[in-house]
C-alpha cells in the first residue's frame, strides 16, 4: 500500500464517522445507551472505544496528545461532546497521515502497549491496523444502530465514498 491508499482511508474514515454520527444523534438517549450484546455494551460504549484507540495510537505516533489507561474508559458522556471530539480527532488523523511519505511507510516506530511492553513495527503494519481496528467496531457500531432502532442504518459502504456520496454536516 502506498501512502496515497492511507490518505484514502484517513478520508473515509472520517465520512464513515460523520454518516455513523448523524445516526447516533438522531437516537433517544435510551436507545444511544441500551446495552446490545457488542463488546463494549453500547452504541456509546463502541463510540468512546473508538475514539479512545485513536488517540493511544496517535499518541504513539507523534508523541502528542491523550493516551488513556483503559479501553474501555468512557471519555465523554455527552454525545454531542463526544461527537466534536472524534470530528477534532478525524481531522488531526488526516493531518498526521498527511504528514507521512512511502518512505516512511516501512519505518520501525517503537512504541509501549498499554500494559508498557515495548514494542516496535514498521508504520505500514501499524496504520493497516489502526483502520482495521476503526472498521471493525464501526461494525459493531452500527450494527448497534439497526437493533436499537428496528430502522436501516445509513450504508458505509467505502464505494458509497468512491462515489462522491457526501458527508453530512453534523449539528453539534
Amino acid at each position: 500500500m502506498s501512502i496515497e491508499n492511507f490518505r484514502q482511508l484517513a478520508d473515509y474514515n472520517h465520512w464513515a464517522n460523520c454518516r455513523l454520527y448523524e445516526a447516533a444523534l438522531a437516537m433517544s438517549d435510551e436507545q444511544y445507551r441500551r446495552p446490545t450484546g457488542v463488546f463494549f455494551g453500547s452504541l456509546h460504549g463502541t463510540l468512546n472505544h473508538l475514539l479512545l484507540t485513536d488517540r493511544v495510537w496517535l499518541k504513539r505516533l507523534t508523541g502528542e496528545g491523550q493516551h488513556p489507561d483503559r479501553l474501555d474508559a468512557i471519555l465523554f458522556e455527552d454525545r454531542r461532546e463526544l461527537a466534536r471530539a472524534r470530528m477534532a480527532e478525524d481531522a488531526r488523523l488526516r493531518r498526521v497521515i498527511a504528514g507521512y511519505t512511502d518512505e516512511d511507510l516501512g519505518k520501525a516506530k517503537s512504541y509501549q502497549t498499554m500494559a508498557g511492553k515495548p514494542q516496535q513495527q514498521p508504520l505500514r503494519d501499524i496504520l493497516l491496523h489502526l483502520f482495521n481496528h476503526q472498521t471493525h467496531h464501526r461494525g459493531q457500531a452500527h450494527a448497534c444502530c439497526s437493533i436499537v432502532t428496528g430502522a436501516e442504518p445509513p450504508s458505509l459502504d467505502l464505494l458509497l465514498f468512491h462515489r462522491g456520496v457526501p458527508a453530512p454536516t453534523l449539528a453539534i
